[in-house]
């Protein structure tokens, strides 16, 4: 497999495919444009600087008080026009509430109630039948709950971003590890969303899995890292060569933490395979303390080299803000991601 394949000759006649889709007329998806993305009336609020979109993942808001409509209003305070949705959205839709935390949680007590060895009560403590039974029927549950969801609401949730002027590059589901009716209808609810793939943690099981599904919905399923570049025999391109339907959600923070390497030379190599990518600023795998997240500006990765390349290159890469220094009782992750925000477009403009 050619790692320069073009994400543009791969979604080449998607429209035909796409026509074929249940929820294919919710679509409003995005054009690829070389000089970055761009969704629909976002002009007059827009977080794209220099022609590069800046945007975050929500995961970025998540000690802030949850629900799919605070997160449309964080988007709103801190400026950002673009988002990977993690977190809320099949709440939102009215999925069943998971008891495992819970149940986990009273199983815990239990044991520690107990006078058992420190050493026997590690790791997950033991359920009883009717917990498990619980527990078992939740996902039983979810999965028809997934199977039910109609188009209509789905057109409701893109309606609340739209209006607001945000719109859904990702939905990170991490999907691999469910049926395929449960995958297909990950991959068509992203798609209605405009998003143009799914995103997962990256293991070889969950692109084998993943790959023919993207495939199927003629999008992409996009894969984030964290230490795993550090990992020896870790190798990109056996991942990349499973089907040009797989791409990169490319963590430069994790990249550089753990490696000490520049993600430029990373990028400038597979720049197109990779969809969009986490900005965060880290000391290094040799600084003490070492593989630290820190405010903008304050650490060791070169966020600006990064930004700038983009930017000069014309790439269509999504840069997402995730949100992980420490947050000072002052403050909190809206207001640090705003200061984000500023800092990315101070260096862009």
């Amino acid at each position: 497999m050619n790692n320069k394949l073009s994400r543009r000759s791969f979604l080449s006649g998607s429209a035909a495919v796409m026509a074929t889709v249940s929820l294919a007329p919710m679509v409003n998806s995005c054009k690829m444009a070389p000089t970055g993305h761009s969704f629909p009336g976002i002009d007059e609020f827009g977080s794209k600087f220099g022609g590069v979109q800046i945007g975050c993942t929500t995961y970025s808001f998540r000690n802030m008080p949850a629900g799919l409509e605070n997160t449309v209003k964080y988007c709103r305070e801190t400026g950002i026009s673009s988002i990977e949705l993690r977190m809320y959205l099949e709440e939102y839709l009215g999925a069943p509430e998971n008891p495992t935390q819970s149940i986990l949680r009273q199983a815990r007590e239990a044991q520690l109630s107990n006078a058992t060895p420190l050493e026997e009560r590690s790791g997950r403590p033991p359920l009883t039948p009717e917990q498990q039974a619980r527990i078992d029927q939740y996902y039983v549950d979810l999965k028809s709950f997934r199977l039910s969801v109609t188009p209509e609401k789905i057109a409701g949730v893109k309606k609340l971003f739209d209006d607001a002027g945000i719109g859904i590059h990702i939905w990170k589901a991490e999907p691999s590890s469910w049926s395929d009716e449960e995958i297909d209808y990950a991959f068509t609810t992203a798609k209605a969303l405009g998003a143009k793939g799914i995103t997962e943690e990256i293991s070889e099981k969950a692109v084998k899995r993943l790959a023919p599904f993207a495939e199927k919905h003629k999008m992409y399923a996009i894969f984030h890292n964290h230490g795993q570049f550090a990992e020896e025999g870790f190798n990109i391109d056996t991942y990349l060569a499973v089907s040009p339907a797989v791409m990169l959600n490319f963590d430069t923070g994790h990249y550089f933490g753990t490696t000490g390497l520049n993600p430029c030379d990373f990028m400038r190599k597979y720049h197109d395979r990779i969809f969009s990518i986490h900005i965060k600023d880290k000391t290094g795998p040799n600084t003490n303390p070492p593989n630290t997240n820190q405010v903008y500006g304050q650490g060791e990765t070169p966020v600006k080299e990064i930004l700038l390349l983009i930017k000069n290159e014309g790439w269509p890469i999504y840069v997402d803000i995730e949100l992980e220094h420490e947050i000072k009782p002052w403050s909190n992750q809206v207001k640090e991601t705003k200061t984000c925000v500023q800092y990315l477009r101070n260096i862009l403009i």
